[in-house]
């Protein structure tokens, strides 16, 4: 079955524009920092969109009491907020290419998108 010119060319448009919404979310997810801190305030984490680790702060009370343990626990407590927070501010991102979502969906901000425009591709050329 061959496919017409002009439904090829839709088809290519249509690609592109997912494309460019994809890259559109993907800009805006790493120019996220969510930032946390620990309990006793004495560090501070920044975490990009990614989930990577973008900056660590350490007052320098933190070293009066030499306890790497407890040290290695206000570390993971900061990073920890402050990667939930860049998820969050992800997940408002990616919501803007998603259908309403349901009370219990959760959404991955990395793939979530991509995957609900493919399978909204995919359904144009089962009804075609």
């Amino acid at each position: 079955m061959e496919r017409s010119t002009t439904e090829l060319t839709g088809r290519l448009a249509e690609y592109a524009r997912l494309a460019e919404s994809v890259k559109s979310v993907q800009d805006g997810i790493g120019e996220i920092r969510g930032t946390g801190y620990s309990t006793d305030g004495l560090v501070s984490a920044v975490v990009g969109g990614r989930g990577e680790l973008v900056e660590l702060e350490l007052d320098p009370r933190i070293y009066r009491e030499q306890n790497a343990t407890k040290l290695a626990e206000h570390i993971l407590t900061a990073v920890h907020e402050a990667a939930a927070e860049a998820e969050q501010e992800a997940t408002k991102i990616a919501e803007k290419l998603l259908p309403p979502k349901r009370q219990d969906d959760e959404i991955d901000p990395r793939f979530d998108p991509a995957l609900h425009m493919l399978a909204d591709t995919k359904s144009l050329e089962v009804r075609q």
